[in-house]
């Protein structure tokens, strides 16, 4: 069982991926944007095994975030989530999911990174 943080501010896509990755029996916090994400982040007492992140969010970014991330925990493997996978550029220990994605191609793509 992994610790998965997801970052989205739709609620609904936010619930599914929440749902898919819970009954994959992850343990998952949920942020409704990056200013709420990096409280988690921040949070020591957290543990988190993976960041799932949309990278178009209000305020700050996706990529952004990532960044942020990365400075307070920097092994923590980071999946963005963009509607553009096929033209973003990601670093080592990032990866991207085309959104929308189905229930399959998330489960895949969690499940590999995780390994």
């Amino acid at each position: 069982m992994a610790h998965i943080l997801v970052v989205e501010d739709d609620d609904i896509v936010r619930m599914l991926a929440v749902d898919v990755l819970e009954e994959l029996e992850h343990k998952v916090v949920e942020a409704d944007g990056a200013e709420q994400a990096l409280k988690v982040l921040r949070d020591d007492s957290q543990s988190l095994d993976l960041l799932f992140t949309d990278v178009a969010l209000p305020v700050m970014d996706g990529r952004e975030l990532a960044k942020q991330a990365r400075r307070v925990r920097p092994q923590i493997p980071i999946l963005f989530a963009s509607g553009y996978a096929e033209s973003i550029d990601v670093p080592e220990g990032m990866s991207v999911i085309g959104n929308p994605y189905s229930i399959d191609q998330l489960r895949n793509k969690v499940t590999a990174i995780l390994r």
